[in-house]
């Protein structure tokens, strides 16, 4: 199965999420793919895919673009003369990594409405009738960036495989404490775990020891 991977936003903690999720289709027998269609801010052969196979050591990765400065994904690609593949290309190339038993994640860049290229994340999701796990931040106005991102799935008619809390601090003031209450009990998506902050510093086994801890996932 193809599962898609966005974020609330940027620098919510998607990578780090992927990686856990990675993990966990792992230790539940699914051997894992995992893509980043459009790589910004970095030069070939570093970025997102490199963290994940450091923490997890999953080496399986395939990413079909890539775009040094640290930009929007149209804007980083124009700039650098970088032309990104249609969805159409991506469908198909998606499609072609996938087989019986395995899980491809696929983690978008930045959020669910990010252009990359001719088509959004969302489109991809809609074209291949693909699941979505959104990563949220968990501080003040955590709340209404994550409803917003659900509503355009549900509105494109999108499943929300769900929630996952990026970068959870040890000690959370009462503002993050109440909106981790919240997401627990919303009913718009199921609550998959939170990762906490500071875990990138994990070695590969440290990480996977504590990646089934963290999230809880509904069954494939």
């Amino acid at each position: 199965m193809i599962l898609l991977v966005t974020g609330t936003g940027t620098d919510v903690g998607k990578t780090i999420a992927t990686a856990a999720l990675a993990v966990c289709m792992e230790e539940a027998g699914h051997p894992v793919t995992v893509v980043k269609p459009v790589q910004t801010g970095e030069p070939p052969g570093h970025g997102d895919l490199q963290t994940i196979t450091a923490l997890t050591g999953i080496t399986d990765t395939h990413c079909f673009a890539t775009c040094p400065e640290p930009l929007a994904p149209v804007a980083a690609a124009r700039r650098a003369g970088v032309v990104l593949p249609g969805l159409d290309e991506t469908v198909d190339a998606l499609r072609g990594l996938d087989g019986p038993g395995r899980v491809v994640l696929v983690e978008g860049a930045g959020g669910l409405l990010v252009s990359l290229g001719d088509y959004t994340l969302a489109d991809l999701a809609v074209r291949l009738g693909a699941p979505v796990a959104v990563v949220t931040t968990t501080f003040l106005g955590s709340l209404n960036h994550c409803a917003l991102t659900l509503e355009a799935l549900e509105r494109r008619g999108v499943d929300c495989l769900g929630v996952v809390g990026g970068s959870v601090p040890a000690d959370p003031d009462t503002a993050t404490a109440t909106t981790l209450d919240a997401l627990r009990s919303a009913h718009q998506a199921q609550w998959l775990g939170g990762i906490p902050a500071g875990v990138s510093s994990l070695d590969v086994a440290a990480f996977r020891a504590e990646a089934v801890r963290w999230l809880e996932l509904p069954e494939l």
